[in-house]
């Protein structure tokens, strides 16, 4: 019966919108299997030697992941898997030929150094981690001539197999060795492998080769390659100093897949790769960041097997490496440390310069440089400002031209408000459907809810401005030109939108930023596609479908690149939410829901956009708002039976055996805390796990207000990610088992101070970590006048604040040795110096290891024991 009373413009709207749904359809299912590596057919292990093989690269991660299991400092794992990289590549050495000279090396690094990580300033000091190195090189090539590097970790976090995180990237790079031999290729330069142990520990392996390897001076161009999850896109997120790494990779990648906004948002990301170590820390080699994107929901999880690698990802990956791997050691711009720097001191080469570059749909790449895209980036805008004139003044004046401007700034406005309220509608919608929802995040595990929820309410918005103002408000006189109020509205709102987009590219090169080619793609299609609908209505009229079919089907390409970018964007964010930190109460609950509404809006609003000015008109319609807000209130009823986790989208929990100690061998407490790291609190999760609640907390009401919340120091032995914890619980337990465990326990001794020729008092100390079985890394938290110590080269780093206790510096401590560590500090008043210890172990007692598997299998606990102990001197 409602369909009855509908009217001819109401039916014909919904055509238009069928249609459309249908078109962006089509869109979103190429644009998925293009991100997902759909299109790339893996090859078996009967490849031919000469060709990656993905399945021969998987055995390699079916031992790192599987047989060998966890790979993390401290334990026996990360031992086993130096022995195996470093016997596959003897076994590659023996196959090799006599044109072929291959060097294999293992190293151990020490080093101390100061950096800044997650905004936090801290000190990092560590021995004995290891680092296994291949170079593989022509018989007549000399020890100084310039290399390229690839790097890759074989470390893991705790708690983790790390099937994509690293174990991914060493099975690449060991199939990238093999084939580098077998395939008969001579390098005309060095080609070094790096596979470093210790990137989990904050980049202690590739600080540790920069710094110390006699081969670090030599690299001319390194490739590292990273996972942030388990495939999918293996994008660069980072490439520098210059144009040029990106350049030979737009130029040689199989399957290109790069742009140059990831770098523009990699800053805001937390987290870092060995990428900086190589250029920008302790070094200014050429380079990409190249990573596995997808698949973040068993990134650092016990989730991270084998099982959930994508299938394809790999062979694209190998397929890229190998040919971008080729044109740098065939590139003349390969130059080593000291030919780079004779380089730029005579005026050559831009070390800031920073291109402009996409690929499509992983097909291929548009590169441009900086100085191009300053003129092609300054087109659109400049077209905007001159249409007006050129529009009016062969049959008018002046005062006509004028009138145009007012009308494009009008929609302009117009435009920039819809796409304002295409993102604030859905923001909106979240948090008024969480004031009535138990949980955050329905859409977690199920990510095709995000766009149910949100993209329909965003289209609202994106309507709205035209919905209220259905008769644009000229400026232009009607009767003193050749053109109707229809065509002269349409044309205001087309050079609006235009000109809008005009404006945020010129924003983005302004600012510095390379992000700019995703409104400038929009706006150089738009004016294709407005110059077909305007001949199409000279032969069908501004009323007539064909002619809104003419000015759709030019921007077919673009609309496609724009679901194909904010579909990835989208799906990588929501994976991601996971992991984003726990804020604090009231609102801290609506951010991650109100921020996957805001991308969501904002994605939907530039791959909406570019059509509003001509197709508005006909989805301006009552009954299609009403059906898109229906759309809404129904996406809010299917996700309130939804629930926002599973295996394959687990919740995050981490679990700390706290034990304080004092001196070697007495304990002081004890207790189980445990942390989130997501909005949906620890009742959350004790609701969901009654077994967990009522081994820690008997048959008592369980609260915020009946538990004893941690603070913020009791987690400094993962400080800085501990920052990421909000409203965090503790609960006793029994020391019994670790006094049974464990004869020491991690303690200082002190020798007499000694007062320095400056009049500083020093304190000379011996660090112990005990009897621990398995220690991961130890925190110092040191308090008080210090002015001087023993690490990071005698340098002190910025002060920072640990929960509420007064600033402090913190230095961590990493790598097994059965020497203790001695260090001095040295205070610069008579004042006493505090020293916190924090230790992790990864070694679990019976009853937490008992505790951790009662938790549903839905969720991922990452579980450790930390000691902790102060002292004063």
């Amino acid at each position: 019966m409602a369909l009855l009373r509908l009217s001819s413009g109401d039916v014909t709207g919904f055509k238009v919108f069928f249609a459309l749904l249908f078109l962006y359809g089509l869109i979103s299912y190429a644009a998925h299997s293009a991100i997902h590596m759909k299109f790339v057919k893996p090859l078996g292990a009967d490849a031919p030697p000469d060709r990656f093989s993905e399945t021969r690269a998987i055995q390699h991660v079916r031992v790192l992941a599987e047989e060998i299991g966890g790979r993390q400092e401290g334990s026996p794992g990360l031992k086993q898997a130096a022995v195996y990289i470093k016997t596959q590549l003897e076994l590659i050495r023996e196959r090799a030929g006599t044109n072929i000279r291959i060097e294999i090396e293992e190293t151990v690094v020490n080093g101390s150094f100061n950096m800044l990580f997650l905004g936090q300033s801290l000190s990092l000091t560590y021995r004995n981690h290891t680092n296994i190195l291949m170079r593989i090189s022509s018989v007549d090539s000399q020890d100084s001539d310039p290399s390229v590097l690839l790097n890759g970790h074989f470390d893991t976090p705790p708690g983790s197999p790390g099937a994509g995180d690293c174990g991914s990237c060493v099975a690449s790079l060991l199939e990238l060795a093999r084939v580098t031999v077998d395939s008969g290729w001579i390098p005309p330069r060095p080609i070094i492998f790096l596979f470093n142990g210790a990137e989990e520990l904050f980049m202690l392996g590739s600080h540790g080769f920069m710094t110390t390897h006699r081969w670090r001076n030599t690299v001319g161009a390194f490739i590292d390659i990273e996972a942030s999850g388990t495939g999918g896109f293996d994008l660069v997120c980072q490439s520098g100093p210059g144009s040029w790494p990106s350049s030979v990779y737009a130029q040689s990648a199989v399957y290109p897949m790069a742009n140059s906004a990831a770098q523009d948002i990699f800053g805001a990301i937390p987290g870092d790769t060995d990428y900086r170590m190589f250029a920008n820390d302790y070094g200014d080699i050429p380079g990409l960041d190249i990573i596995f994107l997808l698949g973040g929901y068993f990134y650092h999880t016990s989730s991270d097997t084998v099982d959930r690698l994508l299938p394809g990802s790999m062979q694209a990956r190998g397929d890229n490496l190998f040919s971008v791997m080729k044109a740098f050691a065939n590139s003349s711009k390969l130059l080593t440390a000291q030919e780079r720097e004779s380089f730029r001191a005579t005026g050559g080469g831009s070390k800031g310069e920073r291109p402009v570059f996409f690929d499509y749909f992983a097909q291929f790449m548009v590169f441009y440089s900086r100085r191009q895209a300053l003129v092609f980036h300054s087109i659109p805008l400049a077209i905007f400002l001159l249409m007006p004139v050129l529009l009016r003044l062969p049959n008018g004046s002046l005062l006509h031209s004028f009138r145009s401007y007012c009308d494009f700034f009008k929609g302009l406005l117009f435009h920039a408000s819809g796409i304002i309220l295409a993102i604030l509608f859905p923001v909106t919608f979240s948090i008024l459907r969480l004031m009535f929802a138990r949980q955050s995040m329905n859409w977690f595990a199920n990510p095709y809810l995000a766009f149910l929820l949100f993209v329909p309410c965003s289209l609202v918005g994106l309507l709205v401005p035209r919905f209220f103002w259905r008769q644009f408000p000229l400026s232009q006189d009607v009767n003193a030109l050749a053109l109707s109020r229809e065509e002269l509205a349409d044309e205001a709102r087309f050079w609006g939108a235009f000109g809008f987009y005009s404006l945020l590219t010129m924003a983005y090169l302004v600012s510095g930023l390379s992000g700019g080619f995703v409104t400038f793609l929009l706006s150089a299609f738009m004016l294709p596609a407005w110059i077909c609908f305007y001949l199409s209505t000279k032969f069908f009229g501004h009323q007539s479908l064909r002619s809104t079919a003419c000015y759709v089907i030019p921007l077919v390409p673009c609309l496609t690149y724009s679901v194909y970018f904010g579909g990835f964007l989208a799906v990588f964010l929501i994976e991601k939410m996971g992991m984003t930190g726990s804020h604090p109460p009231p609102y801290g609950y609506f951010v991650p829901d109100a921020i996957v509404a805001a991308v969501v809006g904002l994605v939907t609003g530039w791959c909406f956009g570019p059509l509003l000015p001509v197709v508005g008109k006909w989805l301006t319609k009552s009954s299609i708002v009403l059906f898109l807000l229906h759309g809404s209130v129904l996406a809010l009823a299917v996700s309130s039976q939804l629930f926002p986790y599973s295996k394959d989208a687990p919740k995050r929990i981490v679990f700390q055996h706290t034990v304080q100690t004092r001196d070697s061998n007495q304990i002081l407490d004890a207790s189980f805390d445990f942390a989130v790291v997501d909005s949906n609190s620890l009742m959350f999760v004790f609701e969901h796990a009654p077994e967990v609640a009522k081994e820690l907390h008997g048959n008592r009401e369980l609260s915020f207000d009946t538990v004893k919340q941690s603070d913020l120091e009791t987690w400094k032995g993962i400080f800085p990610i501990s920052a990421l914890f909000s409203r965090s619980l503790k609960f006793p337990t029994k020391t019994e088992e670790i006094s049974k465990l464990y004869r020491y326990f991690p303690h200082i001794t002190a020798r007499s101070p000694v007062i320095t020729d400056e009049g500083s008092r020093r304190v000379n100390l011996e660090f112990s970590t005990g009897s621990l079985k398995e220690v991961w890394v130890a925190v110092l938290n040191i308090t008080g006048p210090l002015s001087n110590w023993s690490f990071a080269n005698n340098t002190v780093p910025a002060p920072v604040k640990v929960g509420n206790r007064p600033p402090s510096y913190i230095c961590r401590l990493s790598g097994s040795s059965h020497e203790n560590w001695t260090f001095w500090l040295e205070a610069s008043s008579s004042e006493p110096l505090r020293v916190d210890i924090a230790v992790v172990d990864l070694y679990l007692t019976e009853s937490t290891k008992k505790l951790k598997g009662l938790f549903p299998s839905w969720m991922d606990v990452t579980t450790f024991t930390s000691f902790m102990s102060s002292y004063v001197f």
